[in-house]
């Protein structure tokens, strides 16, 4: 990567990029010259986050993201923290010790909602309370940043989506990746048509430790007396106070989603960004509980498999989906497109554009039929290959791979969160809203039902809904 006195060379150098809307375009990369095997490019962006305006939030759920969704909002200039609402005492608590104490402190959301110094909430709870809050929030006129998935049942989608659309409310929902240069950049490349007509996507989102499989770390004063047990499952069955389903709930399907509403919607998130993609049209999934038997009813280890229609947007593709909670790779994420000339991966910070291209002639000779034919035969047979194509059209096209690499300083979150609350001070479109959640969460959701059921689910990606057996 270049440092910042060096000067741009043919091997390394900067495309500079400008505006928080990652205005990124550019020449396409086929009128790069190739003379070397990788060029790198270091993506630039102008930090354009300033306003005047103040914005009153209020965080649902202190958990994990709770706190991280927290720290990032409050990096952007005129947001003001004023209420915090968590099921658990020792996170209200923290929260006091960290942001003092004038905040209004609750365990009952309904409260917060009531506020009328709250203009948005950040809902950060387990998933079975995602959909409830957010269609109450919208309805009591806040602005709304929910973490994904949406929703926690797949019936419960167009219910959210209808409240966004009467409230007429900004609804941003937390995959944050897709706020990323990389995902820009990628989005470009595709329409630019770098890799050719896409015929498949690859999706993977490993880890090989305890914490990475959700086995956090336990409070040491866990308790009823301490937890509103009660509260946290409203609605449902009684159930006896279990700690686990509280503090470790994306381990259980009655709190979470499992490895594909909580991974599997990242990697379709990005897919669905790249490509303008509605959704798939068939799903299934397959699994297994091999390794962390600590009482989960999810599998530690999921595939997906996708199969994408033709639309205006795309060519049909498939899409395979993998999380591995026990990798001997010791974890990674990836996102692969592939298509008729080459491959772009997504990763960490960086995406890769790798070319292959056949050439005009089909090739003869090598691993081939050839040399089994009578010695006259293949002669002739050569002869009038020769003839038919040019010494050009029997050599593959090349050229460079490419990678393009986020600067060090950008922060998705804080883009992530940049772009919902200039939607709440000027009504500008989020990247994320509930249509889009929603179809990036629905078909992962079909992945736990396809994974229990034991059976394909047929998707209407335009509609937005199962397809119903005929």
């Amino acid at each position: 990567m270049l440092q910042k006195n060096q000067q741009p060379s043919r091997r390394n150098f900067i495309k500079q990029l400008t505006g928080t809307t990652l205005a990124l375009g550019a020449g396409s990369l086929a009128a790069f010259a190739i003379e070397e095997k990788v060029e790198e490019q270091i993506i630039l962006y102008q930090k354009k986050i300033t306003s005047n305006d103040r914005i009153n939030i209020a965080v649902i759920g202190l958990g994990i993201m709770g706190h991280n969704n927290l720290r990032t909002a409050l990096k952007i200039p005129g947001i003001q923290f004023v209420a915090a609402c968590d099921l658990y005492k020792g996170r209200l608590e923290r929260i006091k010790e960290v942001y003092g104490n004038d905040l209004f402190l609750t365990n009952d959301y309904k409260k917060i909602l009531d506020r009328k110094d709250v203009d948005a909430v950040i809902i950060a709870t387990s998933d079975h309370w995602h959909a409830r809050i957010t269609k109450e929030a919208l309805q009591k006129g806040k602005h709304v940043y929910c973490e994904k998935p949406m929703v926690h049942f797949i019936s419960e989608g167009h219910e959210v989506i209808a409240a966004q659309k009467a409230s007429n409310k900004i609804l941003q929902i937390g995959s944050q990746g897709i706020s990323g240069l990389v995902y820009a950049k990628a989005k470009e490349l595709y329409k630019s048509g770098e890799i050719g007509k896409l015929n498949m996507v690859n999706a993977v989102y490993d880890r090989q430790d305890a914490l990475g499989a959700w086995e956090y770390t336990m409070p040491a004063d866990e308790s009823p007396e301490t937890v509103d047990w009660e509260r946290y499952i409203a609605g449902m069955p009684k159930v006896p106070y279990d700690a686990k389903k509280f503090f470790w709930w994306r381990n259980y399907k009655e709190f979470g989603t499992g490895v594909a509403g909580d991974l599997f919607v990242h990697l379709l998130t990005g897919t669905h960004f790249v490509t303008n993609s509605k959704g798939p049209e068939s799903i299934y999934a397959s699994g297994q509980l091999c390794y962390w038997k600590d009482g989960r009813n999810v599998p530690d280890v999921m595939t997906g498999i996708m199969q994408y229609p033709e639309t205006p947007e795309h060519a049909s593709f498939q899409l395979t989906l993998q999380v591995n909670f026990v990798s001997g790779t010791g974890g990674s994420e990836l996102v692969r497109f592939i298509g008729e000339e080459g491959t772009m991966d997504i990763g960490g910070n960086e995406v890769k554009v790798h070319h292959s291209i056949m050439s005009k002639a089909p090739g003869i000779g090598g691993w081939d039929a050839l040399e089994t034919y009578p010695k006259a035969m293949q002669e002739k047979l050569l002869k009038a290959y020769n003839q038919q194509y040019s010494k050009d059209q029997q050599k593959r096209i090349t050229k460079s791979d490419i990678i393009y690499k986020q600067p060090n300083d950008f922060d998705e979150h804080v883009q992530h969160h940049t772009n919902f609350f200039d939607g709440v001070r000027t009504g500008t479109p989020v990247v994320e809203d509930a249509t889009f959640g929603f179809r990036a969460a629905a078909p992962c959701l079909a992945c736990n039902d396809s994974y229990f059921e034991k059976k394909i689910i047929r998707w209407h990606p335009e509609q937005m809904k199962i397809k119903e057996d005929k």
